[in-house]
């Protein structure tokens, strides 16, 4: 029988350091939990210049060690090509699915649905915002939501 072809998810924000970091992290714990990575593909990603080659906010670091997850990541700008090999591309907030969907309409063979990740939450909360001036354990608890709900409506 073959192999079922992996499913792709890409998060987004702005720098890539802060709440796209922390959806990884979720998504990538839930799919192994479930005993799914080989199904997967994960990763995150900046719209912007700022922050490539940088890791995670130490708070956010923080944040993930307190909950046992574990986060490895350095920042990165989306490609073209992300466009066309990712099956799903989550951003965190309305200036995130601006740039990507305005990205996207410059590629031939977009395939990635663009969405808010936060179009997910069962509790409506449909912007996650960056945790960088607020509160690092509200957005990890936003993305749990946010992952599960997108997790059980991708499966």
């Amino acid at each position: 029988m073959a192999e079922p072809v992996p499913k792709s998810v890409l998060f987004v924000c702005l720098g890539n350091t802060c709440p796209s970091p922390i959806a990884e992290a979720v998504f990538r714990k839930l799919v192994t939990d479930q005993k799914l990575s080989d199904h997967w593909r994960v990763d995150s990603a900046e719209t912007s210049m700022y922050e490539i080659g940088n890791p995670p906010d130490y708070r956010e670091q923080s944040c993930m060690k307190k909950h046992g997850i574990p986060m490895s990541h350095t920042a990165w700008q989306v490609t073209k090509e992300d466009f066309a090999t990712f099956n799903y591309i989550l951003c965190m907030d309305e200036s995130n699915l601006r740039d990507l969907n305005r990205k996207s309409n410059q590629i031939k063979n977009c395939k990635a649905k663009i969405e808010l990740l936060g179009s997910y939450d069962p509790q409506n909360q449909l912007i996650i915002e960056d945790p960088y001036y607020s509160d690092f354990e509200i957005v990890y608890q936003q993305c749990v939501r946010c992952c599960k709900a997108f997790l059980e409506k991708a499966c």
